[in-house]
């Protein structure tokens, strides 16, 4: 059972995410919504409990309807090794609560927070809203076994990690799995977890129209079925 962490709003994101469970079915992966505003608590029962999914998927769409339970979730997930898939706003709020409590070092969101020295995600340059990118995967990365070969990614982000972010988290065995032009890196790798992976591509684009399930997906879905192995 994967919790798809986020609010569906009827965007075009959230409705290929939809069109892609029945594909995650016949994979025999359960999907369920969690809206962020649901009163959720990441450590009990009381509504949904984040720990006892098999896997998380922070889906597009920040910011948040409570963008303070998404970063409690996102502590869950780092500390009980809960594979975990973050896409676009999931990279980037994966980032701020790694910067936070990993690194203990102050990080915004300029969306959020406003434009600040200590934003970790920032404007793009070049907005990538409804953008395409060719995105190449790095050599002897993870998701490069993944997806060994370049790609054309869909993009909805008009924020994302900042290069001085990135690079701080590198320091501390974050890898950048790949990279794409406007967008710097597109797909961050974080150590010491069974899978912990975001990107800024989404790679549930294409679902509407019957596009096999990406790489990236197949790949955390088919860790999350081994949790309990």
């Amino acid at each position: 059972m994967i919790a798809l962490l986020g609010d569906d709003r009827g965007h075009r994101s959230h409705q290929e995410l939809n069109a892609l469970r029945p594909q995650l079915a016949e994979l025999g992966v359960e999907t369920e919504w969690v809206p962020t505003d649901s009163g959720f608590d990441p450590l009990t029962s009381s509504g949904h409990r984040i720990a006892a999914f098999d896997g998380v998927w922070l889906v597009p769409g920040s910011p948040y309807a409570d963008d303070a339970a998404v970063l409690a979730a996102l502590t869950v997930v780092r500390e009980r090794g809960i594979p975990f898939l973050g896409v676009c706003g999931g990279m980037q709020y994966a980032v701020l609560e790694w910067t936070r409590n990993v690194l203990g070092s102050a990080a915004t969101h300029a969306e959020s927070d406003g434009a600040g020295e200590d934003n970790a995600v920032a404007a793009l340059a070049c907005s990538l809203y409804g953008e395409e990118r060719l995105v190449t995967p790095v050599p002897g990365t993870r998701f490069a076994g993944w997806q060994p070969e370049p790609f054309v990614g869909m993009h909805f982000c008009n924020y994302a990690p900042t290069a001085e972010a990135v690079a701080t988290l590198e320091k501390i065995g974050v890898v950048v799995g790949a990279t794409a032009d406007d967008a710097g890196a597109e797909v961050l790798e974080f150590p010491d977890h069974p899978f912990y992976v975001t990107s800024m591509f989404q790679p549930h684009i294409g679902a509407l129209a019957g596009a096999p399930v990406h790489p990236l997906v197949r790949a955390f879905v088919e860790v999350a079925g081994r949790r309990n192995d």
